[in-house]
């Protein structure tokens, strides 16, 4: 067994747990690889009887509700089967931490490529054509407009969320749990919350939400032209205000050209502007994006408080990721751009 395996996989239980559940390749050779992901889950390469698949788990050492997160992920997972959404067909779900330490699950293998896999550049074509550029972000916008127009509770999500009151409950929400590991102080967090507080719209519409929806966490078909093949990491889904994903995605992205964004890992050169991606999603999605200051703010404040979490576990030694050091400047430049756009929106 690798050091990337140990006390993460241990390849016969976990082949036990996969001949249980029928899954492809029963009794034949497992073969287990770690794959380059995110900063917050372990995810492994699954090879079995010329089958491809991923599994994804909580990290060594299992932070408190991570495996509820675990189960949450699947059931939103599995909720999108037959839909336009892109996304890995679910295979199967684990509960028993005593399988492999934790709470798991596994989806098909994707055939694609992330635009994280090389920070900061686009893979060919998207490298040098720029004309074929536009269609990425489209797609990205495009298929949000689809997730959040799925009829959730007939797809078995009823009671998956608390979407009655989603967007007055968030600062309060999003404050109790930044004061449960708050450390230091975070300049403007408190000037956007106040903003938000002031500024809630009165009606809108609930639908499924990513709720870490960018670049990141999205996969693509290779080659062109653009089509994206799966979006992924699920761990803040919830049932909730869809334009809140829309502003996930806006909320470093340019509304002008050179402007500066803080998103090192996007190349936005030949990019559609901010306005464009709203035109699109409006049209869509059918849903009116005339406050979506309102919700670029609420995505700025949400993100520094996950990502301040993330840095406070690293900061105390109870995270073994070193991307989680990156989190302490990125978590106030969040902070304060969001307070900046409260203090500036027309709202």
């Amino acid at each position: 067994m690798t050091d990337a395996l140990e006390g993460l996989i241990d390849e016969s239980a976990l082949a036990k747990w996969m001949d249980r559940e029928g899954l492809p390749g029963t009794g034949e050779e497992l073969t287990v690889c770690p794959i380059s992901g995110g900063a917050s889950n372990e995810i492994f390469e699954l090879t079995r009887g010329g089958e491809r698949m991923v599994l994804r788990r909580p990290p060594r050492n299992v932070p408190k509700g991570r495996n509820e997160t675990m189960l949450r992920e699947y059931r939103v997972l599995a909720a999108l089967a037959d839909s336009d959404v892109p996304h890995a067909r679910a295979r199967g779900v684990c509960e028993d931490a005593s399988v492999l330490g934790a709470a798991f699950y596994v989806m098909d293998h994707v055939d694609g490529w992330s635009p994280i896999a090389t920070p900061g550049q686009w893979p060919a074509p998207f490298d040098d054509d720029l004309s074929l550029r536009p269609a990425l972000a489209f797609e990205l916008v495009d298929a949000i407009a689809a997730l959040g127009q799925l009829d959730w509770r007939a797809r078995g999500l009823e009671g998956f969320g608390k979407p009655e009151g989603f967007l007055e409950r968030q600062v309060d929400r999003w404050f109790a749990h930044l004061a449960g590991f708050r450390f230091r102080e975070i300049p403007g967090i408190e000037e956007a919350g106040a903003w938000l507080r002031d500024h809630t719209p009165k009606h809108y519409t609930t639908g499924i939400i990513h709720g870490d929806y960018q670049f990141a966490n999205v996969m693509f078909h290779h080659g062109a032209p653009a089509r994206m093949a799966a979006v992924v990491d699920w761990e803040m889904a919830t049932i909730g205000d869809p334009l809140l994903d829309l502003a996930w995605v806006l909320m470093t992205w340019p509304a002008t050209r050179g402007e500066a964004t803080g998103q090192s890992y996007v190349d936005y050169e030949g990019m559609p502007l901010r306005d464009e991606l709203m035109e699109r999603y409006a049209s869509r999605s059918g849903l009116c994006v005339d406050e979506i200051d309102y919700y670029i703010v609420l995505a700025r404040f949400k993100m520094a408080i996950v990502l301040e979490q993330g840095y406070a576990r690293y900061q105390r030694g109870g995270a073994d990721n070193p991307k989680m050091q990156a989190f302490g400047e990125i978590v106030l430049d969040m902070a304060a751009r969001a307070a900046e756009l409260a203090r500036t929106s027309p709202l």
